[in-house]
């Protein structure tokens, strides 16, 4: 393990790589590393980071032949490594335990938190007595967050682009753990929600998140009923997961979207993580987007989500946000004309549309620049380093990921994290990523075969370090927080 004076000297290094890479971000684009290497090379490269989070020595190899090949055949295995139930280390089972389970788990961890508040002793502070109880919503948080790290570094435990697809949809329908009513129920939307709906039919999808304890908590919407109207989830609903904020829908279509929802709620006490509430629902007849809905119990709102999820608008919506996190932050608008139309004519199929999208030449256009955000820069590094191995790593990365600005499940408003690199590509965060790459790299074998990958000017740089330096370096390398 390198010593202190080391480990100085090996950060001292790393100015050197990031210097190019810092520039870029004054000048809004980052260089183009591509150039010294083949185009099998950089296209594997591209495909194996995008598509995925970083190419192993076996995908690199399978992908090198004919990576645009290679990139289809992963779109079709991650499909069926979805309707498949996910591959759990013994320990972390429970984040996918019945839904009854865990609702009946959070229900007895509020007994007993109530409990423990009436029975504290005078002038003994009720947090110390809570300790225990507070116990099952945390390592439920914490299971899930270990989860979402292990599955995206390790293709043995989860299809890369699998796992890729769940980081993309948990964005677009994101929840926050911070809630204490989310956080035990986040693991669970994860992989019954997220990742099980990841490629299926976008409708079935927001259906899926919309039933889930998750973002009935999340966005009040268990507690908007006939006698008091929340409107959170309808706005949201509209503006962020289907239509978009300019797509011409009103404040009135936002307050009739969340009567036609009334009753949506969670049933704790019973066990039921979705629930239709028959008499909190408003029985009256409403409008939405210029169409009638009546009272038809659950079926009217389950007709409304699947009406806008089918609109075109929501098409749009949703074929510029997968363009911009796949092929460029400002992403060419013929591509996303193409996949709005592909989404349109396939009733939201998300594997056909991604599909086009990997077909399309601007996902291979050397042009097209995407810049890693913390969590692509930590499962990437975990990639290079053989997945998580210890429970340090997990530790180690989340304490990374909270200081960079990306908590795990810690965004608190419904927008998602950004991905552009205008959000990320800063010196002060690129040294944040540095120190991380050092850290992780004094337990790591040197990932010698990403060398292929790297620019001539790197792989240079890099060589004329001490060998103990090198993974480290590999890491932090500029060519390496590009995809």
């Amino acid at each position: 393990m390198p010593t202190a004076n080391s480990m100085a000297g090996m950060l001292a290094a790393v100015p050197a790589l990031l210097a190019c890479l810092a520039g870029s971000a004054a000048q809004a684009q980052a260089q183009d590393y591509a150039a010294p290497y083949s185009a099998n090379l950089a296209a594997t490269w591209r495909a194996a980071s995008r598509l995925g989070y970083a190419p192993t020595p076996d995908s690199a190899q399978a992908a090198a032949a004919s990576p645009r090949a290679w990139a289809l055949q992963q779109l079709d295995m991650a499909y069926a490594a979805s309707k498949r139930p996910p591959t759990l280390p013994a320990e972390l089972a429970g984040i996918n335990a019945p839904l009854k389970d865990i609702v009946l788990g959070f229900q007895a961890e509020r007994e007993a938190r109530r409990t423990v508040r009436e029975t504290a002793k005078p002038g003994m502070p009720a947090a110390a007595n809570a300790a225990g109880a507070e116990k099952f919503s945390r390592d439920m948080a914490q299971d899930a967050a270990a989860w979402r790290l292990m599955s995206c570094s390790d293709p043995a435990l989860e299809n890369p682009m699998l796992a890729r697809m769940t980081e993309f949809w948990f964005n677009h329908l994101n929840v926050f753990v911070g809630k204490g009513s989310v956080r035990p129920f986040v693991g669970h939307y994860v992989v019954n929600v997220i990742r099980a709906n990841a490629l299926g039919r976008f409708e079935d999808l927001l259906l899926a998140s919309a039933k889930h304890p998750a973002m009935l908590f999340y966005l009040d919407q268990a507690q908007s009923n006939s006698r008091g109207l929340n409107e959170n989830y309808a706005r949201e609903l509209m503006e962020l997961h289907t239509l978009g904020v300019n797509s011409g829908y009103t404040q009135k279509d936002v307050r009739e979207l969340a009567r036609i929802l009334t009753g949506w709620t969670v049933n704790l006490k019973d066990g039921e993580g979705f629930r239709f509430a028959e008499r909190l629902h408003d029985k009256e007849s409403k409008v939405l987007l210029g169409r009638t809905f009546g009272n038809e119990s659950v079926a009217e709102g389950e007709e409304a989500i699947r009406y806008l999820a089918r609109r075109p608008e929501t098409a749009r919506r949703v074929s510029m946000r997968l363009a911009t996190f796949f092929v460029a932050d400002k992403p060419p608008a013929a591509l996303v004309d193409r996949l709005a139309a592909t989404f349109m004519s396939t009733q939201g199929d998300l594997r056909a549309v991604m599909r086009t999208l990997i077909e399309s030449p601007e996902f291979w256009a050397k042009d097209n620049q995407l810049f890693k955000t913390p969590l692509d820069f930590a499962c990437s590094a975990l990639t290079a380093a053989g997945g998580v191995k210890e429970r340090r790593d997990v530790v180690q990365t989340l304490g990374f990921l909270a200081q960079a600005g990306q908590p795990m499940h810690g965004w608190q408003t419904p927008d998602g994290y950004k991905t552009d690199a205008g959000t990320w590509l800063a010196p002060e965060a690129l040294t944040r990523r540095a120190d991380y790459a050092m850290g992780l790299a004094q337990r790591t074998a040197e990932p010698a075969y990403l060398n292929a990958f790297f620019s001539i000017a790197t792989r240079e740089r890099i060589a004329q370090e001490p060998a103990q330096m090198r993974t480290g370096l590999m890491l932090a390398s500029p060519d390496f927080m590009r995809k």
